[in-house]
């Protein structure tokens, strides 16, 4: 019976390769003829299965962590993984290498671009995996304004879409309820009337300028979409 669920819950796949993007983030690569033919849409994310549970919290599925899938084609799929504290996810990607395989549920999650006048992205370095391909599936003509605030020139990604891409660097300062990223935003000099945003990252940091976007530039809380990866002191976020 579990390996029947598992079938219809689960993918497998096997680590191509692992690449380092910077200090605190790497690349893993999977594939495998089980990621044919996968409903994906760039800013969605996938589970993977990066350690077996407890058998009394989760005997099926194992313990599972959420990645944003990069990119994905064919039988390839690429994760950008940021390496941060000491659980289950940080061990695997920290311990996971080339030849071994794995386990994944099939793409997920609403925190995806539609049509707009134009797109607003803000974040911090683990929001990079979610607006890369996000960015790169918008139409050319699409305007986009970007603002990232990374620790270090060192953390930043290419993006694939430099137009309107403002970068900040807090030097060690904490990511939590970044006032600077909020000012980074208030200082932006946006179209009157509202796009759509996208802001993913630190959840205090996110509640703040979704505070200022609908508060003081007086857009519909509809056209913001959040995305909160993780926040201090608390576990069990995406």
């Amino acid at each position: 019976m579990k390996s029947r669920l598992l079938d219809r819950l689960l993918v497998a796949a096997q680590i191509d390769a692992i690449e380092s993007l910077g200090p605190r983030l790497r690349l893993i690569t999977l594939s495998g003829p089980d990621l044919t033919g996968l409903d994906w849409q760039p800013g969605q994310h996938v589970r993977v299965q990066v350690a077996a549970g407890p058998p009394a919290v989760d005997w099926l599925l194992g313990t599972l962590r959420t990645y944003t899938v990069w990119s994905y084609r064919d039988q390839t799929m690429q994760l950008v993984v940021f390496d941060h504290g000491d659980g289950p996810g940080a061990h695997w990607a920290r311990t996971t290498r080339p030849g071994d395989e794995l386990l994944l549920m099939k793409p997920q999650g609403g925190f995806v671009t539609a049509p707009a006048l134009y797109h607003l992205f803000v974040g911090e370095e683990t929001a990079q995996a979610a607006f890369g391909p996000m960015l790169r599936a918008l139409q050319a003509d699409t305007p986009a304004f970007c603002v990232l605030e990374v620790d270090s020139p060192e953390e930043r990604l290419d993006l694939g879409r430099d137009a309107n891409l403002e970068w900040s660097y807090r030097r060690g300062r904490s990511a939590a309820s970044s006032e600077t990223l909020v000012e980074a935003v208030r200082r932006l000099d946006l179209p009157a009337e509202p796009g759509r945003a996208h802001l993913a990252g630190e959840a205090r940091t996110i509640q703040l300028i979704r505070r200022h976007l609908v508060e003081e530039r007086h857009w519909p809380r509809r056209n913001v979409l959040t995305k909160p990866f993780w926040t201090p002191n608390r576990k069990g976020m995406d």
